[in-house]
C-alpha cells in the first residue's frame, strides 16, 4: 500500500462511519472533492479498506517481458557482453547486439532497471560516481 492509500484506508472513512467526522470534513483531511470523498466512502462501506487499495496493486505489468526471456536475456549479457567496468557495453548496446546476434528483443531502457528487479546482477554499476560540486 501506498501513503497515500494507507491515510486514504486508515482512520478517516471509520471516522465519517462512526459520525465523529463530517463527509466535507474528510474531503478537506484527504485534499479530494467532496465528490470524490463520497465516491470513496461509498467504495469504503461495500469492501473495506481492501476496497480502497488500488486495483491493479500486486499484479504484474502489463509491459513485462516472460520471465523466459528476461532470464535468458540477462544470461546473454552476463556471458557475452559482460566483463570490468571499462570493457563491458552500455544498455543500449548491449539491447542492439541481443537483437541483432540473439534475436532477443529487449527494450535498452528495460535493461538499466534489470538489477534491481532480478537476483542476478546485470553487469551494471549502478549511480555514477560524481565528483564534489566545489572542485
Amino acid at each position: 500500500m501506498s501513503e497515500r492509500e494507507i491515510r486514504r484506508a486508515g482512520s478517516i472513512p471509520a471516522r465519517v462511519k462512526s459520525k465523529d467526522l463530517k463527509l466535507a470534513e474528510a474531503a478537506e483531511v484527504l485534499e479530494l472533492s467532496y465528490r470524490q470523498t463520497r465516491r470513496l466512502y461509498r467504495r469504503y462501506r461495500q469492501g473495506g479498506n481492501r476496497a480502497l487499495v488500488h486495483g491493479n496493486a500486486g499484479k504484474p505489468s502489463n509491459q513485462a517481458k516472460p520471465t523466459k526471456v528476461r532470464s535468458r536475456a540477462l544470461a546473454l549479457v552476463k556471458k557475452h557482453y559482460g566483463g570490468k567496468p571499462g570493457e563491458r557495453f552500455g544498455p543500449t548496446l548491449a539491447a542492439e547486439h541481443l537483437a541483432e546476434d540473439h534475436q532477443v528483443e529487449v527494450d535498452a531502457e528495460r535493461r538499466r532497471g534489470a538489477k534491481s528487479k532480478t537476483a542476478e546482477p546485470s553487469g551494471w554499476g549502478g549511480k555514477r560516481i560524481r565528483r564534489p560540486s566545489n572542485c
